[in-house]
């Protein structure tokens, strides 16, 4: 376990962040500390102080909107993410995406496996790259392992959007952003995904925009 001293870098920059009220800023692409595998969380931040920035994280993805936000995306090189999804689609894209609510939950030092073949495509977004979307490919069913913010055990089976959620976070404290699993030809604005995708299937995406999905 590493000492105070060595904790106290990480707490300061955290103590930094927290000393205005409001959502925290969210770094964009390109900078470093996205691309950088997390350090795991080993209690850098005392009690009070990890409360609070698990709440500030909770705040910045209520407010970006999001429904995950990891870490990094704030500039903290913690393995630390959030997630919360109240779901507020129709009941079309419900059977479509298997997206249900998720209650907000903290993820520490969290990993996760596939369980089984079964793969999902859609397209995917991130507060860290605004204003774009692209299709990706991802296991429609993970086994997540790891703490919750009291270092409780977590050992649970996501299916669904649930499970491209903690996928998603996940791989921020890996370094990695959805695009690097993205199929590129598919990346659409914000603007055509209102227009033109939203209601679309990946399939017709890729035929629109030609490229090949996974068989």
């Amino acid at each position: 376990m590493a000492s105070p001293s060595d904790h106290a870098p990480l707490a300061e920059l955290v103590e930094q962040l927290l000393a205005t009220d409001g959502p925290l800023p969210i770094v964009a692409a390109g900078e470093p500390v996205l691309r950088r595998e997390s350090e795991r969380y080993d209690g850098q931040l005392p009690p009070a102080l990890l409360s609070r920035f698990i709440e500030a994280l909770r705040l910045t993805m209520h407010t970006a909107p999001g429904v995950g936000l990891a870490a990094p995306q704030v500039g903290v090189p913690l393995r630390i993410a959030v997630l919360e999804d109240p779901a507020p689609v129709t009941e079309e894209v419900r059977r479509a995406r298997g997206r249900v609510p998720q209650p907000f939950r903290v993820l520490v030092n969290p990993s996760y496996k596939p369980v089984g073949p079964a793969r999902a495509t859609f397209f995917e977004g991130c507060l860290s790259v605004p204003g774009w979307q692209a299709v990706v490919t991802r296991p429609a069913e993970v086994r997540l392992t790891g703490e919750d913010e009291q270092g409780r055990a977590i050992d649970e089976v996501f299916t669904g959007w649930p499970a491209r959620i903690v996928q998603h976070e996940t791989d921020h404290l890996n370094g990695m952003l959805y695009l690097d699993r993205a199929e590129l030809r598919s990346l659409s604005s914000n603007q055509a995904m209102a227009e033109r995708w939203t209601q679309a299937t990946p399939q017709e995406a890729a035929a629109a925009l030609g490229f090949d999905l996974p068989r």
